[in-house]
């Protein structure tokens, strides 16, 4: 049976978060085999060290982690300042198999790991947001090892870039971890958006720009016409003042008007009635305009939480929760109330995560959302 503990710390200097946590986990049983360790990026030239004195002290040979600028504890967000959050883990070792950093999809070939020997796998993995090949390598990956879900996110340091999955890996690629179907889990993340208006095909786009859309057999019309027209905003001055709340939601094929990817528009032009985003655009394809402001982002959050406290039977043994760097204070506010919200709803239990620069849920790289996975 699986069973977790977590320890987490925050100081004034990285030696001080390092003695904490070697005297926290001194304490703790020894009956744990696997261990999450998620660092704020003041603590990024001391990772290594930590790791080392941890393993040291533990004498646990399975870890998993990176960096945020923010990290997730139990009941608590942590920023700016050197802090740490560790999850200490029991679990069948015949049911998880480690990812050591993969830079290509031809890397996991020469694994010697067990994957396909389940009907179905559950990964939690991390990546380099700076390496160009991350996100092929998320739906590589997940196309590679059958009947497998992801989740993870990307690092979001502003100095190393470090992955942990037993080692300490810098520089480019995914690493991770793989659970067997014998570990049972709950997802689901919450996109913080709420989509105004129906979808919309595109019509016309070159590149990051948008020139035309259409809804169902309806002519087309002018991107930044339909935008205005959605958003109930007549006028560009209004919708300068507004930018701050208007997103797109590129449609994932097949999907319910749910499941989108949420980006930036990063440029209008009024003359010829277009914009851009921070991502390509395929004609043919569909998007739904989205509006995103604190109230959505906590609507939505509690709409998540809701429907996986109706799934669980019983209070989680432990989580991992991975949300946008621009969600937690700079959304929710100030005193950890993204994170306080998960434990109103679903009580107190072994919690820890980070903020990324990328979320991974199924096969996708998303932004914006939080992403809860939950060992029950």
């Amino acid at each position: 049976m699986e069973s977790f503990l977590h320890i987490s710390c925050q100081h004034d200097d990285a030696r001080t978060v390092i003695s904490d946590c070697v005297a926290q986990l001194e304490k703790s049983p020894v009956e744990f085999n696997f261990a999450f360790i998620y660092v704020t990026d003041a603590m990024s030239a001391d990772y290594p060290d930590l790791l080392q004195q941890c393993k040291k002290q533990t004498g646990i040979e399975h870890w998993l982690g990176t960096i945020g600028v923010g990290i997730i504890a139990s009941g608590q967000e942590w920023y700016d300042r050197p802090a740490v959050s560790i999850m200490l883990a029991k679990f069948d070792v015949n049911e998880f198999t480690m990812l050591p950093l993969v830079k290509n999809i031809s890397d996991m070939a020469l694994l010697d790991w067990w994957p396909d020997k389940y009907l179905t796998n559950f990964g939690i993995i991390h990546g380099d947001p700076f390496y160009p090949q991350t996100q092929n390598l998320i739906e590589d990956i997940q196309h590679q090892v059958k009947e497998c879900f992801l989740v993870g996110g990307l690092t979001s340091s502003r100095d190393n870039q470090y992955q942990v999955s037993d080692e300490m890996f810098t520089g480019g690629g995914v690493s991770g971890v793989f659970f067997s179907e014998n570990i049972p889990v709950l997802t689901n993340l919450s996109q913080g958006c709420r989509p105004i208006g129906a979808k919309r095909t595109i019509t016309r786009a070159k590149d990051n720009v948008l020139y035309s859309l259409a809804v169902a057999d309806q002519k087309s019309e002018p991107a930044l016409d339909a935008l205005m027209q959605d958003f109930k905003i007549t006028d560009i001055s209004e919708l300068k003042e507004r930018a701050g709340e208007i997103f797109m939601g590129l449609c994932i094929t097949g999907s319910d008007q749910s499941d989108y990817t949420v980006r930036n528009l990063i440029g209008v032009d009024a003359a010829q009635k277009l914009f851009a985003i921070n991502d390509s655009l395929i004609e043919g394809h569909e998007i739904i305009f989205c509006e995103r402001n604190k109230q959505t982002a906590i609507e939505d959050m509690q709409h998540m939480l809701d429907k996986i406290s109706r799934r669980l039977k019983q209070k989680p043994k432990g989580g991992i929760y991975i949300s946008c760097l621009g969600r937690g204070r700079e959304q929710f506010g100030k005193n950890s109330e993204e994170i306080k919200m998960i434990h109103n709803t679903l009580g107190d239990f072994p919690l820890t995560g980070f903020f990324a620069n990328g979320e991974v849920h199924h096969n996708k790289l998303y932004g914006y959302t939080g992403v809860l996975t939950l060992f029950i």
